[in-house]
């Protein structure tokens, strides 16, 4: 668990992120690599200072995989029609040319008034896919990070990273996208009238086995248990259910292994798949159900998904948003 916070990254210099490229690709390498850099052990912490006061129920929470997040203004005015006042965000970039060297996860919180943690999931050692290098107006990127971000309304109090146990699949050299890390989650302590709860963006590997997820989630209710026993506990985001295991988020044991620990699933209709085409994915394999609210200690309502689409049927991300309302603890 990573507690050290700051208000600007350290960002490795532009020889340093090229001399990572041509490192061999081992899991020690990796790790050695991953620990030395302090921009992947520390938490951001920024926006508009939280109101010091609780949460009142109910109140809606929105988690949203914003693919890179090509469109903050557009996407945070999805987000303030919800009025969720506890926002969960993945895949969002900082100092990516494919983003216009933006930070999208400070102009999103911006917009909405609110304000967050933000932790890297990867450092980004080349421009990103194919089409993402169409949007690129710059051959580099000032920074590289691509990250997990956590917002609210009131405070966020006690921040914290956790990197998930992975096998750095995406430190190899025969990968379009180069990168260091593995994925991570991004929480915090919030309050509400019936007590503190600890709120968690997550967001779990894609190119994996459903074991493989299974373990990442598993190790991730560990780490929130020993960070805050006794705590609700509401973890949203994309879980990858079901991708590159056929597509049949049913088939993924993470379920089973949260119920068995007290925990409830939401992710609006069963139905109803989470992902469609956009401007980065244009010709997705699938439709998939990867977007999920796990909780515990919590009274869940109405769990539904929002469109992507803005008015004029743009896509936003190859995501829809999920939410849900929180009526209060339960017993």
């Amino acid at each position: 668990m990573i507690r050290s916070t700051v208000s600007a990254f350290a960002v490795p210099s532009q020889e340093e992120r090229k001399g990572f490229i041509s490192l061999e690709k081992t899991p020690d390498i990796h790790a050695a690599t991953l620990a030395s850099l302090a921009c992947m052990n520390t938490v951001r912490v920024g926006g508009v200072t939280g109101e010091d006061r609780p949460l009142a129920f109910p109140f809606t929470v929105a988690a949203w995989n914003l693919e890179r997040c090509l469109f903050p203004l557009e996407s945070a005015a999805k987000l303030k029609a919800t009025k969720a006042p506890l926002i969960l965000l993945s895949e969002m970039d900082e100092g990516m040319a494919r983003t216009e060297q933006n930070d999208p996860t400070a102009i999103v919180a911006g917009e909405l008034g609110m304000n967050y943690a933000y932790g890297v999931e990867f450092l980004e050692l080349s421009l990103g896919s194919e089409i993402e290098r169409s949007f690129c107006r710059d051959d580099f990127n000032e920074k590289g990070f691509h990250g997990n971000a956590l917002m609210s309304s009131v405070a966020l109090k006690d921040a914290f990273l956790f990197r998930l146990p992975g096998e750095a699949v995406w430190f190899n050299d025969g990968n379009e996208q180069p990168r260091i890390g593995d994925r991570c989650a991004v929480g915090a302590i919030v309050g509400t009238e019936a007590g503190p709860l600890v709120a968690v963006s997550v967001h779990l590997e894609s190119v994996a086995t459903a074991a493989y997820r299974e373990r990442q989630m598993a190790a991730l209710i560990d780490a929130v248990e020993a960070f805050a026993p006794g705590l609700p506990i509401l973890i949203g985001g994309d879980l990858n259910t079901g991708n590159h295991t056929g597509g049949d988020f049913s088939t993924d044991t993470l379920f089973a292994m949260a119920e068995g620990r007290g925990f409830e699933c939401h992710g609006g209709p069963l139905d109803q798949t989470s992902t469609r085409p956009s401007l980065i994915t244009r010709f997705p394999d699938r439709t998939m159900k990867l977007d999920w609210f796990i909780t515990r200690g919590l009274k869940i309502g109405e769990s539904h998904l929002v469109s992507s689409l803005n008015e004029e049927g743009k896509p936003l991300s190859d995501h829809d948003m999920v939410v849900c309302t929180i009526e209060g603890f339960s017993a």
